[in-house]
């Protein structure tokens, strides 16, 4: 599930927002970041290429939030508030999705999942180019019990 050239669905928490992604390299792409906004909003991101996301459904009620340089743009549901997906500043041809959104998955699928250093951007002054791997956060289940219904 979820390779490289599949076509998945995705939806917000309301099912208002509804998309279709191609994903650029499957969940080999699966990150957090450590940047003011994504260490507060938490959720593990897949990239898929610019163009290779479509929204089916809901585009009107999609919210934009930018900050900081106004690159990066980072789209939510009016109605329920979650983040579905957003540009990178990092790398505006790439969209970064949110992988709780997508149909069937979960972040808690994941035993790890590389953090990015968002922190020391360039644009921020930073010294690194925005991608190196600062750490690891991993997730051990307590249960066979599927994650939904703890």
């Amino acid at each position: 599930m979820g390779g490289e050239g599949d076509k998945l669905n995705g939806a917000c928490h309301c099912g208002t927002v509804r998309f279709r992604v191609r994903l650029a390299n499957g969940l080999a792409t699966a990150r957090r970041c450590t940047c003011s906004y994504c260490s507060m909003r938490g959720a593990v991101a897949v990239s898929a290429k610019f163009g290779d996301i479509e929204v089916l459904s809901g585009e009107e009620t999609l919210t934009l939030y930018q900050f900081n340089t106004m690159t990066a743009k980072h789209y939510f549901c009016s109605k329920c508030g979650i983040y579905t997906y957003h540009q990178r500043r990092s790398d505006p041809s790439q969209y970064g999705v949110n992988v709780a959104c997508l149909e069937g998955m979960s972040p808690f699928d994941f035993a790890e999942i590389p953090v990015n250093d968002g922190v020391s951007h360039p644009s921020d002054g930073g010294g690194n180019k925005g991608a190196s791997i600062v750490g690891v956060l991993k997730y051990v289940a307590l249960s066979d019990r599927p994650s939904d219904e703890l």
